[in-house]
């Protein structure tokens, strides 16, 4: 019994049961119940798959399929049910005729991967990929009448792998190698023009202020000029125009991402596989680090044969990141490579400067040698002994600093490549064993042992003498330096493959994690002992890169307290190059016997007790006759300069080298005053005035800074340390004396010798606070000797007391007040007698020197601005209670501006940093009130 005919489609799916609707009679397949039982039995086949399926019947292709091969062809479908499938594919006949035909025609199936197809399924020509097998379909009788398609779209794999292939295009040509930002965006656009099937033109837009300017563009064939000519070379964003608008340029310039249509009337452009004109473009910023302003806009068509759908405009997305991404690496190495052709143009300006000074230098500086030199070897006219002595620190000096500048010019020109060996046939080992020599005396001075083996060598050694005698004489200066027991070896040796000179010491050493960077010019270890703070700090890149100048290497090997090696290494080969002709250079020695002469000074005086250097006497003696100080410095020039200097002045003066002695002294038997330097081996000036006044017992004690670190952050940081005054070398002598003169004065006159208040009442028994506390008993200036020739003392006025009931905030715990002569060292005095004063009250260290640091700055203020003063003076009140404090500086003249000799910068900003700042200014004068709270108690 024969079933009915519509029992063929019951399992088909929505496509079945539109099959079994359908009028068969009126398509070639005739009724279903005349159909071959070949022909039915293909149909389960096909409608039973759940894989795309089409069965091709009959002479006319008539079209069974599934509803898996239903959603392939859209939106022609049913139409296509019983229908030829040449009418429904039209659009792609030419690529699948030639497989179909090959199966009817051979029996033999086939399998296409990726076949390229033109579908209009969705309402355009659409590019579509599929993978297709063709198989032929057999009757009753074995006869093949039809082909049975199975198929599979890769449309989306075809096209992202297409898409995949280009990012990573647009990754290797713009992976920063180039050396600018166009270049980069022409190798951006080539790796796009590389696929036009995806983007069929596109441009590159740089913002440059309010212009947007193309700087690159592809697209049409290689020769085809069409989209430059069509395409806006540039768009001002204040006023696009017509033309700026059309490409959507302006919005994306801010940000937006903007669709362009109708670019077929504004850009005759063919695209995709089959030259449809290209319809739509997308604008899109190219983004960059401020999300404001887009670094740019890239223009970029769109594939007329591709639909526009997320996947597509998110592969967009990522190709403007791509671009970005490149853009910003070529812009942020354009900018480095600028900044290390500036770096390198400076350091080249700075060799020349160097160079050019060090050659200027020479000329005073034998000026300066040539008469001292005579004036010490004149036996017609010979010195007296006191101007020997100043004679001579001057000619050591002069050489020091011609050894400075000669080192400088031999480093500048290493590092211009301008330097060059003057190399000679030398007996190299006794050309070593004189200029260790040299060193002799200080070495031993010192309390080492200077062992010399230097056995002549086998053979000739060609080497520039002067390189040597420099490379041996910074080894041993540097051994010097930091050795302080034991000895100093220097040894030379050879074999057949180099010369080696070893200069071995038994020093402090070097920690390993410091050797890398030993030989870096102007490298210093921090932290180590050593015997002077001073030098350049290229010696010893000095000594590697003549060493390198000369062919050869040197090594260094340190342990930390047991010593360092270094190994100065000539390749026999090095050795036996080309030699110099004409006279040997004069001056044989020079170098060496100059670093020598520094070296004794770095030597410490004798241990025992610290050198005292007794007091002047004579008419310039004064009440200040007798006060110690005690000086502090590693020069030994300088030590015995100002030792000459001040005890002219009738005052005791105690010298040491460094800032460790310095503490030492201090805390076995107290100064008056304390002058140091900054740069100090051992403990330097600043860490000195820091341990100085955390000690209560010495917290009051004044301390003088003498440096040569100009600048305003430098004399900052050492008086918010706790200095008293900041003294910038070179300075006057009568400068200098004027100050220590102030120290001494406040030192003797304001230390409290009891517990209670500084020079005022003691609170009462019901604790009531005193009416008046001044931190000096009042002196009468005719006590004071007028200032002279030899008193360069500018401070003579006494302190004047505030008296009367308080004025300040109520319950009072203190309420002082002094007068200063306007002068620039009043600032000194005025922070001594402010620490003085508030020495027994609760106030922070770190608030005390703010305190401080701002009413200096406000006394300069005064003195520098005051302009014709009714009085030559400043008057200072200082006030505490109610929980504030509170320090008023008035001056006595109009305003005015600084001079610019005078001009600091700051002192405003330092003032209001530091505390609360208020100023009145009137005809009289000007005050500023400076404010600060007490911390709380919590």
């Amino acid at each position: 019994m024969t079933r009915p005919s519509t029992d063929l489609f019951t399992d088909g799916g929505d496509t079945g049961r539109l099959m079994a609707a359908l009028d068969w009679a009126g398509t070639p397949l005739g009724p279903v119940g005349d159909w071959s039982q070949s022909l039915r039995a293909a149909v389960r086949v096909v409608l039973s798959s759940r894989y795309p399926m089409l069965l091709l019947w009959g002479e006319r292709f008539s079209q069974l399929y599934n509803d898996a091969y239903s959603a392939l062809i859209g939106d022609k479908h049913p139409a296509a049910l019983g229908g030829d499938v040449r009418v429904t594919l039209a659009e792609g006949w030419d690529v699948l005729a030639p497989l179909i035909e090959r199966a009817m025609a051979t029996g033999v199936a086939s399998w296409v991967p990726a076949l390229q197809l033109l579908l209009e399924r969705a309402g355009y020509r659409e590019e579509a990929y599929f993978s297709v097998s063709h198989a032929p379909a057999r009757d009753d009788d074995g006869r093949t009448v039809g082909v049975l398609t199975v198929c599979s779209e890769v449309t989306e794999q075809v096209v992202g792998e297409r898409r995949l292939r280009l990012l990573r295009d647009l990754s290797v040509r713009g992976d920063g190698r180039t050396v600018d930002v166009d270049d980069t965006c022409a190798r951006l656009i080539s790796a796009v023009g590389g696929h036009p099937l995806d983007v069929p033109f596109a441009a590159i837009y740089l913002r440059d202020g309010a212009v947007l300017r193309r700087v690159a563009c592809v697209g049409g064939k290689p020769d085809d000029a069409t989209v430059p000519r069509r395409l806006p070379d540039a768009v001002h964003l204040d006023d696009p125009g017509r033309i700026g608008h059309a490409w959507g340029l302006p919005d994306a310039a801010e940000g937006r991402p903007t669709e362009v249509s109708g670019v077929a009337e504004q850009l005759a452009l063919p695209g995709g596989p089959w030259d449809d004109p290209v319809r739509a473009a997308l604008a899109l910023p190219l983004p960059s680090a401020d999300q404001q302003q887009p670094l740019g806009v890239l223009l970029a068509g769109v594939s007329p044969n591709r639909g526009l759908n997320e996947a597509y405009r998110s592969f967009y997305q990522l190709l403007a990141q791509q671009v970005s991404i490149a853009l910003r690496n070529a812009r942020e190495y354009e900018q480095e490579r600028r900044r290390a052709e500036a770096l390198a143009e400076l350091d080249r300006v700075k060799t020349n400067f160097f160079t050019n000074v060090s050659h200027e230098f020479r000329t005073p500086l034998t000026l300066m040698l040539g008469p001292l030199g005579d004036a010490l070897t004149d036996a017609a006219a010979p010195l007296a002994p006191v101007q020997r002595e100043r004679v001579e620190t001057a000619w050591r000096n002069a050489t020091r600093l011609l050894t400075l500048v000669n080192s400088l010019l031999t480093f500048s020109s290493l590092e211009a490549g301008r330097a060059s060996s003057d190399a000679r046939v030398i007996d190299l080992a006794a050309l070593t064993t004189e200029l260790a020599g040299v060193f002799r005396a200080a070495v031993e001075r010192a309390g080492l042992v200077l062992e010399v083996d230097c056995p002549p060598l086998p053979g000739p050694v060609t080497v520039d003498p002067v390189n040597w005698e420099r490379i041996v004489t910074n080894l041993l200066s540097n051994a010097l330096k930091y050795t302080f027991i034991g000895r100093i070896r220097v040894a030379l040796d050879a074999d057949e493959e180099e010369v080696r000179l070893t200069v071995t010491d038994t020093g402090i050493g070097i920690a390993e994690q410091d050797l890398p960077k030993l030989f870096e010019r102007f490298h210093r270890v921090q932290g180590t002992r050593s015997r002077s703070h001073e030098g350049t700090g290229i010696g010893l890149a000095l000594v590697h890169e003549l060493t390198r100048l000369e062919g050869g290497q040197v090594r260094v090997s340190s342990q930390i307290g047991v010593g360092t090696t270094f190994t100065v290494a000539l390749p026999r080969s090095a050795s036996r190059h080309a030699t110099a002709t004409g006279p040997a250079p004069d001056g044989r020695g020079d170098a060496a016997r100059a670093a020598a002469a520094e070296a004794m000074g770095w030597l410490a005086d004798p241990a025992g007790d610290v050198p005292r250097t007794a007091a002047a006497s004579g008419p310039g003696a004064d009440e200040l006759a007798g006060a110690d100080i005690l000086l502090a410095d590693d020069n030994s020039d300088m030590r015995a300069y100002l030792s000459r200097l001040l005890t002219a002045q009738g005052w005791r003066v105690r010298a040491v080298n460094d800032g460790r002695q310095a503490l030492d002294a201090i805390r076995s038997d107290p100064p008056d005053v304390v002058l140091t330097d900054v740069m100090m081996p051992v403990l330097d000036g600043f860490d000195l005035v820091r341990q100085l006044r955390a000690d209560p017992s010495t917290r009051t004690l004044p301390v003088l800074v003498l440096s040569a670190r100009a600048g305003e952050e430098a004399s900052v940081a050492g008086l918010s340390l706790g200095a008293d005054d900041y003294l910038v070398k070179p300075f006057a002598a009568a400068e200098l004396i004027a100050r220590v003169r102030v120290a001494i004065r406040r030192a003797w006159s304001g230390t409290p010798t009891d517990p209670s208040p500084v020079g005022g009442t003691a609170p009462t028994g019901d604790g009531a606070p005193p009416a008046a506390v001044a931190t000096e008993p009042p002196a009468p200036t005719v006590d004071a000797p007028a200032a002279g020739p030899d008193d360069p003392d500018p401070s003579r006025t006494a302190a004047e007391p505030v008296t009367g009931a308080p004025t300040g905030p109520a319950g009072e715990d203190l309420d002082a007040a002094w007068t200063y002569p306007s002068e620039p060292t009043s600032a000194a005095a005025l922070r001594r007698d402010v620490r003085v004063a508030l020495a027994d009250l609760d106030v922070g260290a770190d608030l005390l020197e703010d305190l401080l640091l701002a009413a200096s700055e406000a006394m300069n203020n005064a003195v520098e601005h005051a302009q014709r003063p009714s009085r030559p003076e400043v008057r200072v009140r200082l006030q505490v209670g109610g929980g504030l404090i509170r320090i008023s500086v008035r001056d006595f003249g109009t305003w005015r501006d600084r001079r610019p000799a005078m001009d600091r910068g700051r002192g405003a900003l330092l003032m209001n940093a530091y505390g609360d700042v208020r100023l009145v200014s009137t005809a009289e004068g000007t005050t500023v009130t400076i404010e600060r709270r007490l911390a709380d108690p919590a």
